[in-house]
């Protein structure tokens, strides 16, 4: 064990190493509640005016299909993420400690064809998981929160995504959330009204309401 936590910290695996660490961190800030585990996702779509270059919009295009075949964006990012980081760290330190490396460039190196390798392990270990998470959107979205008012728990804006709950027939559901307007600012506490969902960044727009009123 403690061969392997000299290896974990030595210069060639510090990146794979790092990057562990923080996926660690992560969901133990979502077991304590924190955050949610769809706290960190992707927000990538193709804006359809008419105003951004053709070359724009097939730029963004492969950029999403090229995300659509690893999972991305049928899995939760962070959830993807976790199954690269762990075959990503298991490589670099068995490869850095058969070449016998402790070269920092040298195991930055090695991490370009570790990495590769690791999209396409971690593309098969989430495959199972797209169907799941498919369905867990299409049991939320059966409990429509749009018309009801929720509170915040994590700060949201017109650019910054939020957290908030909502009570739904009976149940609490936890929702991703944005602010309608560019000039709307909710903190922690606040309550708002969700008003629409928006299907490209996966979150529901709110705007804030004050139950007094």
């Amino acid at each position: 064990m403690t061969e392997l936590l000299q290896a974990a910290v030595s210069p060639p695996n510090l990146l794979a190493t790092g990057l562990l660490i923080f996926v660690l961190l992560y969901w133990l800030t979502v077991i304590v509640g924190l955050l949610d585990f769809k706290t960190l996702d992707l927000d990538l779509h193709v804006d359809s005016t008419h105003d951004v270059p053709h070359d724009a919009h097939l730029s963004v295009a492969w950029l999403n299909h090229a995300l659509a075949f690893f999972n991305l964006g049928r899995v939760p990012l962070m959830v993807f993420v976790s199954f690269l980081a762990l075959p990503l760290w298991v490589g670099s330190i068995l490869t850095n400690y058969y070449t016998h490396n402790s070269s920092l460039l040298l195991g930055l190196a090695f991490c370009l064809p570790l990495f590769i390798g690791s999209l396409l392990v971690a593309k098969v270990l989430t495959t199972p998981f797209v169907k799941l998470f498919a369905t867990l959107e299409q049991d939320q979205s059966g409990s429509n929160p749009i018309g009801k008012v929720c509170t915040l728990l994590l700060p949201a804006s017109h650019e910054r995504l939020g957290q908030a709950t909502v009570r739904t027939n009976g149940d609490t559901l936890m929702l991703n959330v944005k602010a309608a307007s560019a000039a709307t600012e909710l903190r922690k506490g606040d309550t708002a009204l969700v008003i629409d969902y928006h299907a490209p960044s996966r979150c529901y727009l709110i705007e804030p309401y004050d139950e007094a009123s």
